[in-house]
């Protein structure tokens, strides 16, 4: 009678979450060692992609304060800065998902980077010329070309890899991605050193050292995706309707935790120049750095341990925004105790570092091939739009109280936690 209930409990899994079973039998102990290599070098490359969007944008943070002084515009001007390219980003991200499903996934990543390298170059002589508006024009490119790397990566990782492999793989993209946020500050601290600007130049040298390595030692397979755009819409309606209760609530999740986390980076990177703190430069980079890390180390921690366990998913996701409700709450009585204050926020990064990874997994791992680059793109592009809003608004709620930051997302978290509770159930292991 317990085996019956439990093969119940296995079939309604597979047809609400609809993880594959892809994984095949034991790869670790019989794979020749140049398969192991060669999918190590593959692992690194696509690290790279996630690390170069992240830089694209973090690296900003610790010089907005100075870009505001040396450009002398508003607060809300120089969030935009961060804002208008994660908010071009989101808007283009659902068409770059339709072309690499349309055309495969390397042919978009690779003209991508060359074109947010390019842009990067523009932003910088924007910024010698004390051009506001070329910084920005310059940024919203970025935010077009950054749509093509990272989100179709997501998808990359799904065409090439099988189970538990995947997880991992997608652990690791989860990791770059916060790896990226944790030296990014420090990095852009040391390059204002040389002048506030010189953030915008470097990004052109990440950019062709992930291009070199998206070019030889990627090898993706021959994509032969044909459908029609209207067959490829009613595929993706036909999902929707299929799975679109749990889908759209952990796209809500994805996109909240990175309103939280870019929010947060923007406002310690304001606050932490001012009294009692007077940090800046390279410590306030270090400072940054503290809470990223505590992700960085859950995510791809996260990532190697959840497989393909619906049971295990479920609970991270739980204490991740469980973890994120609480520590942000506290904040409220702590944020003048600078000690406290950052202990709080590295227990929401790693909250963060839970929730990510699971939400990576069972998206990736919902949808087929040809349907994948559309719907990591998608939750990608709430993502960036997460990204894209968190700076402004916490500027905006900053000038009415402190107190009120914090409550309002502890807050949303505490509803978000509500939401993947009652709507996100996969109720048994997948093997």
């Amino acid at each position: 009678m317990a085996n019956t209930k439990s093969r119940k409990l296995n079939i309604t899994f597979k047809s609400d979450m609809d993880f594959k079973d892809r994984s095949p039998a034991k790869t670790s102990g019989s794979e020749p060692d140049s398969k192991s290599k060669g999918r190590i070098w593959e692992f690194i490359a696509l690290a790279t992609i996630p690390m170069v969007l992240v830089f694209g944008n973090s690296m900003l943070v610790p010089v907005l304060p100075d870009m505001q002084r040396e450009l002398a515009i508003s607060k809300f001007q120089s969030s935009l800065v961060i804002s208008i390219f994660s908010l071009a980003a989101g808007l283009f991200i659902p068409v770059i998902g339709y072309l690499s499903d349309r055309f495969g996934r390397k042919v978009i990543i690779v003209p991508a980077l060359i074109i947010y390298g390019s842009a990067g170059v523009l932003a910088g002589f924007g910024a010698i010329w004390d051009s506001y508006t070329v910084i920005i024009v310059a940024r919203a490119i970025q935010g077009l070309s950054a749509a093509g790397t990272a989100p179709v990566a997501m998808a990359l990782v799904g065409d090439l890899y099988d189970g538990a492999t995947e997880s991992k793989a997608l652990g690791l993209i989860e990791a770059s991605n916060g790896a990226g946020k944790v030296f990014s500050p420090i990095i852009g601290s040391l390059l204002a050193l040389i002048i506030w600007y010189a953030s915008f130049f470097a990004f052109p040298v990440f950019c062709a050292l992930s291009l070199l390595a998206v070019l030889f030692l990627i090898k993706e397979q021959k994509h032969e995706q044909k459908q029609g755009l209207k067959a490829y819409i009613r595929k993706i309606g036909d999902l929707f309707k299929e799975k679109g209760r749990w889908l759209i609530t952990s796209f809500f999740a994805g996109a909240m935790a990175l309103f939280i986390l870019f929010g947060v980076l923007f406002y310690l990177s304001n606050i932490l120049e001012e009294k009692p703190y007077s940090i800046d430069g390279v410590k306030k980079g270090l400072v940054l750095a503290i809470p990223l890390l505590g992700m960085v180390i859950t995510s791809y921690t996260t990532g190697s341990l959840i497989k393909k366990n619906g049971v295990l998913i479920r609970w991270l996701i739980n204490i991740g925004l469980l973890a994120m409700a609480l520590s942000l709450a506290g904040t409220i009585f702590f944020f003048k105790n600078i000690y406290v204050f950052i202990g709080l926020l590295t227990v929401s990064s790693i909250g963060t570092g839970l929730l990510l990874p699971c939400l990576n997994t069972m998206i990736t791992g919902a949808v087929q091939k040809s349907e994948r680059g559309m719907i990591t793109s998608l939750y990608n592009c709430l993502r960036f739009l997460g990204v894209a809003f968190g700076p402004p608004l916490f500027g905006w709620m900053m000038e009415k109280s402190d107190r009120l930051v914090f409550i309002a997302v502890s807050l949303l978290s505490l509803i978000t936690l509500g939401f993947v509770f009652f709507l996100i159930k996969p109720p048994g292991e997948v093997n």
